[in-house]
């Protein structure tokens, strides 16, 4: 990094203090504080005030800030029960990767778009930022209902599945597909996601009290947790997934064991880093490709079935759940977030996107993230556990 240390601590001020303002401004307007936070990103940006643009420093700390949100997340969710509706969780995933891919596709092809940039369109849509809903959740104190550990389940089933799409497309695009790497890839991350999530919990209820009476260290049990977050997240990249999904699944191995203390110094250090990710959605949007109108009709039509598809695909899929779960399902699903601005990144670094195509698919991951928390907070509106 060439940043100077002036440069990083203007960076984190502006950051932090432009989210915690805008976020303050919607809640008082009654909308969720997150989308203040991803706005303090576009204006922030270098499209509106230029005052950042996202930089080594701002990745690393958006990385972080969804590592650790997850991290928190995953401490309040116990493994048994994420485990018992993973059957069910894998179905709604799959129903909410099938029509995506395949609405983003058809649209783009109807449209005139080349092959190639049709399916990266479709592979777009696919996967759901688990990030955006988590931070809902978890804000609105709906983690422990039943609609919440099915969102989390399938949003990490969903995870594997992207990764593959993406994987598979990358290919076609090039030319040529790897099957046998897909079949390697494939087994690996769903193996270890399986591994963990059955075994992570036992093995750290017989690991962490004997390993709490010995250690010496001030805090001991923390810095055993952050270990296990980052050798997960690192384990998890490796073996395919997103590193978050390792985070997440650290904390929940975590959730029966660790003391109450774990989960406050959690809550801070996720307090500190969260606004970094999501200000950091918000700093990829250029409005420039937008002046064209055929660019702006095509975002629009693709946000609309980008927000139906996961409806009425997730929705459709949990509606032996009862409507009111089938919905806060649904609309958990909804936000693509910074894994739409992956997909886009690849494509465009790759020179099979346009920048057209570029600011249309992330300018759809930030309309589906701004919309999905609002109508959360419809969906669970009500009795909170119900």
């Amino acid at each position: 990094m060439h940043d100077s240390p002036a440069d990083i601590a203007f960076s984190m001020l502006v950051i932090f203090v432009s989210a915690k303002v805008l976020s303050e401004i919607c809640e008082r307007v009654r909308l969720p504080g997150v989308v203040g936070e991803i706005l303090a990103g576009i204006v922030v940006g270098p499209y509106v005030l230029g005052w950042i643009t996202p930089n080594p420093v701002t990745t690393v700390l958006s990385e972080l800030g969804v590592m650790f949100l997850l991290f928190r997340v995953g401490l309040e969710v116990k493994s048994s029960e994420l485990i018992s509706l993973g059957g069910r969780a894998g179905f709604i995933a799959a129903s909410g990767v099938v029509l995506p891919f395949a609405s983003g596709w058809g649209i783009a092809t109807l449209w005139g778009l080349s092959s190639v940039e049709s399916i990266f369109i479709g592979a777009a849509l696919v996967a759901t930022s688990v990030g955006i809903t988590a931070q809902v959740l978890a804000a609105g104190g709906w983690l422990d209902t039943r609609a919440s550990k099915i969102i989390l389940a399938a949003a990490v089933i969903d995870d594997v599945l992207g990764l593959l799409v993406l994987a598979a497309v990358s290919g076609l695009a090039r030319g040529r597909v790897n099957y046998l790497d897909l079949a390697l890839t494939a087994g690996l991350a769903i193996g270890f996601v399986v591994f963990v999530a059955t075994f992570g919990t036992r093995a750290m209820g017989r690991l962490i009290p004997g390993v709490r009476s010995r250690m010496k260290l001030a805090e001991s049990e923390f810095a055993l947790a952050l270990i296990l977050l980052f050798a997960l997240s690192l384990l998890a990249a490796q073996a395919g997934v997103a590193a978050i999904v390792g985070a997440f699944l650290a904390g929940m191995a975590l959730s029966e064991t660790v003391e109450r203390r774990v989960h406050v110094l959690t809550e801070g250090v996720t307090a500190l880093l969260t606004p970094f990710f999501l200000v950091g959605i918000g700093l990829h949007f250029d409005p420039a490709p937008f002046r064209d109108s055929s660019t702006l009709i095509l975002a629009g039509v693709l946000c609309v079935a980008a927000v139906l598809s996961k409806f009425v695909g997730c929705g459709g899929a949990a509606l032996q759940l009862g409507r009111r779960d089938a919905m806060r399902i649904a609309v958990g699903m909804i936000p693509r977030g910074e894994v739409g601005v992956v997909v886009a990144q690849v494509g465009l670094s790759g020179g099979m996107l346009t920048a057209g195509i570029y600011g249309t698919i992330v300018f759809i991951s930030l309309v589906t993230t701004v919309l999905a928390p609002p109508l959360l907070r419809i969906a669970f509106r009500g009795r909170a556990n119900a």
